[in-house]
C-alpha cells in the first residue's frame, strides 16, 4: 500500500501525530503550524494504514468555512466522496442528529432553527406575556441568560437562584420562553446541543449505538470548546474511542461566550494516557514577527508551553508609530495603506485590526477620502439581511405554520391593515388557551372579539399561507421561493421603495431565488428524510448563526482582534495600542482577562506574514472623551530589538530635530510658548514645559506636571494658560 501523498509533504511533529497509535492524543498547534494538514491527513491516515471506515470517523471544527475546507481535503486524498461523512460544525452535527432521531428529542419532525434575532423575539414575547416592563428586563439580557445556561447545559430546573431577585426573574423568563418554544416547535442555536446531549446522554440505546458507530473522534480548535461542547464530545467518546484533538492555549481568545480554555488544560487529566505532540514550526510569518509574539506570550502563566520557529527569513522589523492623535493615526496608516498599493501590491493583502469597534470610524473617513475601497469585516451576512429573513419566515410558515416567530414577523409584514392592538389580542388568546399564534388567528376570524376589518386581514393571510403551502408542494425550491416573493406581496414593497437601499434589497430577493437554484441537498446524508425547502432553511440558519464575515475582493479589511481569528495577511496594522483600549480596561476587572487579552494581542502579531506595524495615540477621541493615553503594555514586552519606532517619542535629553530641519526657536514662535515655561492645564493642573514639537495643526508640547507627571499635549486641544 503506497501511502507517500498522505505523509511525504508532512515535517517530522506534523508525521509523528498523523502516524500515532489510536490513542488520545492532544496537538498543541501554534498559529501557522499547519493544523488542518494534521487533521486531514489523519483522517486519511487512519483510513489507509488503519483500516476503519470514513463513516466510521466523527470530525467536528466551529465554523461551516473550515468544515467544508476538511470536507474538500479528505475526498481529495481518499478519493471518495465526503458528502455522508459526519464532519462539520458542532451545531450542524447536532441538528444532524436531531432530524434523525426528532421522536426520541421530542421534537415535531419539521422542526425550525430559531437564529439570534428570531431568537430574541421570542424571548420578548416571553416577558411580555410575562407582563414585564421590557425597560427594566431588557429582553437582550435575558437572552443573554437563557444561551449561558443552555452552553453550561442548564435547564431552568437546574438553576438555583439562591436568594437573587433578579436572578429569579430571569429564571421565570428562562421557562417561559422553553414553554413558547416547545409549543411551537423551534429550537435555538444553544438547544441545539443541549438537546443533542440530552438525547445520548438519556438514550443508552442511541449512546450505545454512537460510541459503536464511531471509532475515532477528531476536534479542531479545541480551546474554544465550551461546557457543553466538551461534555457532547466526552459522551460520545465514552470510554474507549480515541480521541484526537488539536487546539492552541495561547489562542484561547472566546472566554467571554463560553469558552474555557480549561478544557485543553484538563485534557489529559479527562483523558488517560494522552500523547501531547507540539507543532511549533511555523509557515506563515517572518522570525521577528514570531520572536516577538514568543515574548509576549511568555508573559502569562501556566501555560502548556511551545515556541514558534521558522526557517523563513528574518524579515523587516516591527514598525511602531506614536500618533499624536487618532486622526494623525488614520492618516498615518492610510499613507502606508497607499504606499503598499502604490507598489502593486493587492489592496486584499492589508488588515486592520482594532480591539473596539467604535475605532473603524476614522480609517473608514481616511479609506473614504483616498478613494480607497475597504470592508468593515463582520457585516451583515446575505441570510441576515432584513428582506432575507422576512422571505424565509414566510418559507418557515409553509413548512410549519405553528412556527410563533415567523407567524409574528410575517402576519402584518407588509402592511396589511393589521393594527397592534389586533395582534396583541391574538397573543393573548393564544397565552389563555395554550395554542400556536396561528392556531389562535384561525379561531379569532371566526370570532367577534376583532374588528370586521381585522377578521378580514388575518382570514387573507391565512387564504395566503394555506393557498402558497398548496402550490409549493408540486414546485422545486427556486419556484418555492419566487411564489413567496411575489404572492406575499414583499416584491411590490420593496418595489415601492425607488432608492438605492431599495434596489439593493430587490437584488437580494433575486439572489435568493438563486441560492435555491443552486441549493443541492445531500441525499447521501443521514437527513434525506428531509424536504428540499426544510434542508434549505436549516442551511440558511446556520449560515446566518455563523456570523463569520463574507470574502471580500480588492480592499481593505477593517475587523476587531477578535474577527482576525483564522486569517493572515502580508500586512497587517495594530492600532490604539493603549492601555485601557488594547488591553481592555474590563482586563483588570476579573480574573484571568488580562491574560486573555494578551492571547488576543498575541493572536493579532500572528496574523502578520511579512510585515506588523503598531499604532498608538497620546490623545483619543473616543465615546465622546478625550483620553491621555498610555502606551500598551503589550508593546512594552515586546523585545526592543525587534521594534523600530517611526516617529520615536522625544525626549528632552535629546535632540528633536535633525540637521537641516526646522529648529526649535522657529516652532516656539509659531506656538507662542517656549521650553522652560510654566504652564496650566485645566484637568492636571500646573506644570513646565520641557519640548516642544511639530507645527500648526500638529503642534504639541511635552509639560511636565506637578501632580500627574509627564505628558504629551496637542496645542490644538490643550488650552494651555502661562502659569
Amino acid at each position: 500500500m503506497d501511502v507517500s501523498h498522505i505523509i511525504n509533504a508532512l515535517n517530522d511533529p506534523q508525521r509523528q501525530a498523523v502516524t500515532a497509535e489510536m490513542r488520545p492524543i492532544l496537538v498543541l498547534a501554534g498559529a501557522g503550524s499547519g493544523k488542518t494538514r494534521v487533521l486531514t491527513h489523519r483522517i486519511a491516515w487512519v483510513c489507509e494504514v488503519g483500516g476503519l471506515s470514513p463513516f466510521s470517523v466523527l470530525a467536528v471544527t466551529f465554523t461551516n468555512k473550515a468544515a467544508s475546507e476538511m470536507r474538500g481535503r479528505v475526498e481529495q486524498l481518499l478519493g471518495i466522496s465526503a458528502g455522508a461523512m459526519w464532519v462539520g460544525t458542532f451545531h450542524g452535527l447536532a441538528h444532524r442528529m436531531l432530524r434523525a432521531h426528532w421522536q426520541e428529542a421530542d421534537l415535531p419532525q419539521t422542526f425550525q432553527i430559531l437564529d439570534s434575532d428570531d431568537q430574541l423575539r421570542m424571548v420578548k414575547r416571553a416577558v411580555r406575556q410575562m407582563e414585564l416592563d421590557e425597560g427594566q428586563w431588557p429582553p437582550k439580557q435575558a437572552q443573554w441568560f437563557i444561551n449561558q445556561c443552555k452552553d453550561d447545559g442548564l435547564r431552568p430546573s437546574h438553576v438555583d437562584p439562591g436568594q437573587d431577585p433578579i436572578r429569579q426573574q430571569l429564571l421565570q423568563v428562562y421557562q417561559t420562553y422553553e414553554n413558547l418554544c416547545q409549543r411551537a416547535g423551534v429550537i435555538d442555536f444553544a438547544e441545539l446541543l443541549l438537546r443533542s446531549l440530552e438525547l445520548i446522554r438519556d438514550n443508552d440505546q442511541l449512546r450505545n449505538h454512537y460510541q459503536r458507530r464511531f471509532q475515532h473522534i477528531l476536534v479542531d480548535e479545541f480551546q474554544d470548546t465550551n461546557a457543553i461542547q466538551y461534555a457532547w464530545l466526552r459522551l460520545m467518546a465514552g470510554d474507549h474511542t480515541p480521541v484526537f484533538v488539536v487546539g492552541d492555549d495561547d489562542q484561547s481568545i472566546y472566554g467571554w461566550r463560553g469558552a474555557r480554555i480549561e478544557n485543553i488544560q484538563h485534557f489529559e487529566r479527562d483523558f488517560p494516557n494522552t500523547l501531547v505532540i507540539r507543532l511549533e514550526q511555523n509557515y506563515r510569518s517572518t522570525a521577528t514577527i514570531l520572536n516577538a509574539a514568543n515574548a509576549l506570550i511568555d508573559h502569562n502563566q501556566g501555560r502548556m508551553g511551545k515556541e514558534l520557529w521558522t526557517e523563513g527569513e528574518q524579515g523587516e522589523p516591527i514598525l511602531y508609530y506614536n500618533a499624536y492623535n487618532e486622526k494623525d493615526e488614520a492618516r498615518f496608516v492610510v499613507d502606508r495603506i497607499q504606499n503598499w498599493v502604490e507598489q502593486g501590491r493587492s489592496r486584499n493583502e492589508i488588515a486592520v485590526l482594532y480591539r473596539s469597534n467604535a475605532q473603524s470610524r476614522q480609517f473608514e473617513e481616511y479609506l473614504i477620502s483616498r478613494g480607497i475601497p475597504y470592508r468593515v469585516y463582520g457585516g451583515l451576512r446575505f441570510f441576515e439581511r432584513a428582506e432575507i429573513k422576512d422571505t424565509l419566515a414566510y418559507l418557515r410558515m409553509l413548512s410549519n405554520p405553528l412556527d410563533d416567530t415567523s407567524f409574528e414577523r410575517t402576519i402584518n409584514h407588509p402592511p396589511r391593515g393589521l393594527g397592534q392592538k389586533s395582534v396583541d389580542t391574538i397573543r393573548l388568546y393564544a397565552r389563555e388557551h395554550s395554542i400556536a399564534l396561528w392556531n389562535a388567528a384561525r379561531e379569532l376570524a371566526e370570532s367577534n372579539q376583532l374588528t370586521a376589518r381585522a377578521r378580514t386581514s388575518i382570514a387573507a393571510y391565512i387564504e395566503l399561507i394555506n393557498r402558497l403551502r398548496a402550490q409549493s408542494q408540486i414546485l422545486g425550491l427556486a419556484e418555492q421561493i419566487g411564489l413567496c416573493i411575489e404572492s406575499s406581496g414583499l416584491k411590490a414593497h420593496f418595489d415601492k421603495d425607488k432608492s438605492e437601499k431599495g434596489e439593493a434589497r430587490r437584488e437580494n430577493l433575486q439572489e435568493l431565488i438563486g441560492a435555491g437554484k443552486s441549493f443541492e441537498f445531500d441525499h447521501d446524508t443521514d437527513l434525506d428524510e428531509m424536504s428540499s425547502l426544510d434542508a434549505f432553511l436549516a442551511h440558511a440558519a446556520l449560515e446566518a448563526g455563523e456570523g463569520q464575515a463574507d470574502e471580500w475582493e480588492e480592499c481593505v479589511q477593517l475587523m476587531t482582534m477578535h474577527s482576525v481569528k483564522g486569517l493572515e495577511f502580508p500586512l497587517v496594522f495594530m492600532v490604539g495600542m493603549e492601555e485601557g483600549l488594547f488591553p481592555h480596561q474590563r482586563s483588570s476587572e476579573e480574573p484571568g482577562r488580562m491574560e486573555e487579552e494578551r492571547r488576543l494581542c498575541y493572536v493579532g502579531i500572528t496574523r502578520a506574514r511579512q510585515q506588523l506595524i503598531m499604532t498608538s495615540a497620546e490623545v483619543r477621541r473616543l465615546y465622546g472623551n478625550d483620553n491621555y493615553n498610555v502606551l500598551s503594555r503589550f508593546i512594552k514586552e515586546i523585545p526592543s530589538e525587534l521594534i523600530e519606532e517611526i516617529r520615536p517619542k522625544a525626549q528632552f535629553s535629546r535632540p528633536i530635530y535633525p540637521p537641516g530641519a526646522i529648529s526649535r526657536n522657529q516652532v516656539e514662535e509659531e506656538v507662542g510658548l517656549s521650553v522652560g515655561q510654566r504652564v496650566s492645564h485645566n484637568k492636571f493642573g500646573n506644570g513646565i514645559i520641557i519640548n516642544i514639537e511639530g507645527q500648526a495643526a500638529q503642534a504639541r508640547v511635552q509639560v511636565n506636571f506637578e501632580n500627574d507627571g509627564s505628558k504629551w499635549l496637542m496645542l490644538a486641544y490643550a488650552n494651555l494658560q502661562p502659569a
